[in-house]
């Protein structure tokens, strides 16, 4: 009886253990780095700023959307013509999913219900569940998608088409375009405000920002930055906007409210993917030739820390757990 007793104790400890460090493990913000030259994912603990693990994921990883609902990344893979899903909690690679070509922006949508992908070679935008990852719809959109981002309102997908040089507004109740606008040349990454109002993109060819009204997708204001911007992110409760910078590695900061660059942060070589900390006041940038992360004080526009990662890290989406 005592034994018994015992050993329903240890399991309750056990047990009791377990919850905590699953908790603990939840509380903790992440980066999923994706290393395409490594094939492989670094996760970067934000306390610690290290790199807690490296998952391999094949199939040259470039794009990472972060479902804080499911606890669970998607990661997509353009050789691998689909995406991985990584489990926050064990932090493991849990299954992969097929798409078509080569997928390569990734986002999920504000309920954690569903992930799209958009293809570059099948010019489409796949919707899948994120119960058992079943297709639901693929969506014919412009030339080579690459960028996407739902509004916080779920309302709206934004995808950026980069050899069509425009932006898609696609409605999330009908999954169907509403409108499509021109910006500048070759469309990579974008951002959309926490309003839901304001549309940046970053346009890879003619070195600027388009910035769109969201209401009827109306291009407002075209923002000059530096060479080959890639990549964008909001912070500061969006009164800044950090843009990743290919060729001249550095990130141009546009104050959002004057529509003007402020500053102009030195960072590693080829920086492409940006992502912003819960905090709202630190921005992540991936060096894809330095292959590290360049960490940006939003308060001070200055580099404030920087970590290693695996070769070739490019982290083009949302890569940060909540």
């Amino acid at each position: 009886m005592k034994a018994s007793f015992i050993l329903k104790k240890k399991k309750f400890i056990f047990l009791f253990i377990s919850i905590l460090f699953s908790a603990s493990l939840m509380a903790t913000p992440y980066a999923y780095i994706s290393n395409q030259l490594d094939n492989s994912i670094s996760v970067i603990d934000i306390k610690t700023q290290k790199v807690i693990k490296t998952i391999t994921v094949t199939g040259k990883p470039v794009g990472v959307a972060v479902n804080n609902k499911r606890s669970q990344v998607y990661i997509s893979t353009p050789n691998g013509g689909g995406f991985a899903v990584i489990d926050i909690n064990t932090q493991r690679k849990i299954r992969t999913v097929k798409v078509g070509g080569a997928s390569l922006g990734i986002a999920v949508d504000a309920k954690g219900d569903r992930v799209f992908v958009a293809d570059w070679y099948e010019n489409t935008v796949s919707v899948f569940d994120t119960k058992r990852f079943e297709l639901i719809k693929v969506i014919q959109v412009g030339k080579s998608p690459s960028g996407m981002m739902v509004s916080k309102d779920n309302h709206w997908l934004y995808v950026a088409n980069r050899v069509d040089n425009s932006v898609s507004q696609i409605d999330l109740s009908t999954l169907k375009i509403i409108n499509t606008t021109k910006v500048g040349q070759h469309p990579f990454g974008l951002s959309v405000s926490q309003s839901g109002e304001r549309i940046y993109t970053a346009n890879v060819e003619s070195d600027d920002v388009s910035l769109l009204d969201a209401s009827g997708l109306k291009k407002l204001k075209t923002i000059k930055v530096g060479g080959r911007p890639y990549a964008t992110t909001l912070a500061l409760n969006d009164s800044l906007l950090f843009v990743t910078n290919q060729d001249d590695s550095t990130v141009s900061v546009i104050d959002t409210k004057t529509e003007k660059v402020i500053s102009v942060i030195e960072v590693g070589e080829k920086p492409e993917g940006i992502s912003t900390h819960p905090d709202d006041q630190h921005v992540y940038v991936a060096n894809w030739f330095d292959s590290n992360v360049s960490v940006i004080d939003a308060n001070t526009l200055k580099v404030v820390d920087t970590i290693e990662t695996g070769e070739g890290c490019r982290a083009f989406g949302l890569f940060i757990s909540k």
